[in-house]
């Protein structure tokens, strides 16, 4: 058994007594989850972006998203009814979260973010998420993700 560092996500996801499995892979930096699902032999539809982002009033948030799909910022920011979105610079994410980017989890985040999340994940039967560390994912239920979260579904993907 590989004996896998206690980030704030795993123990968070070991809190909450949910079926999860540990899978890691060889990082790579700008690989993304393209990379992920080439190692580790999965669809990478299934494999979750955590992105953190901001409005213009500089209020963080989380979007899961699907590894093969980009979100509408524009669509996005219409559906939060605020003037725009976009994406944090890498130091904020991590004062927001507490985890490098690329190593983001939406568990275990260091301040509690609102989460959303591309409504058609939910309907997956398996997904790959970030558990706190590059090149670490932890493979669970959506319904398992959806139980701790509570993420607000959103139609934003393009």
């Amino acid at each position: 058994m590989i004996n896998y560092p206690a980030t704030p996500a795993i123990r968070q996801l070991r809190d909450s007594g949910v079926d999860f499995s540990l899978h890691s892979y060889k990082y790579e930096e700008g690989g993304g989850t393209q990379r992920a699902s080439r190692e580790l032999g999965v669809d990478e539809h299934q494999v979750i972006k955590t992105l953190v982002m901001e409005d213009e009033k500089k209020t963080p948030l989380i979007v899961l998203m699907h590894g093969d799909r980009q979100v509408s910022t524009k669509n996005l920011a219409r559906t939060l009814q605020v003037k725009s979105i976009q994406t944090c610079d890498p130091r904020t994410a991590l004062k927001h979260t507490g985890y490098m980017v690329g190593g983001t989890s939406p568990f275990g985040t260091r301040k509690k973010l609102p989460v959303y999340i591309e409504k058609s994940i939910l309907n997956l039967p398996r997904i790959y998420v970030n558990a706190g560390r590059k090149g670490l994912l932890a493979a669970m239920s959506p319904a398992d993700l959806d139980g701790i979260l509570k993420p607000i579904p959103v139609c934003v993907s393009i």
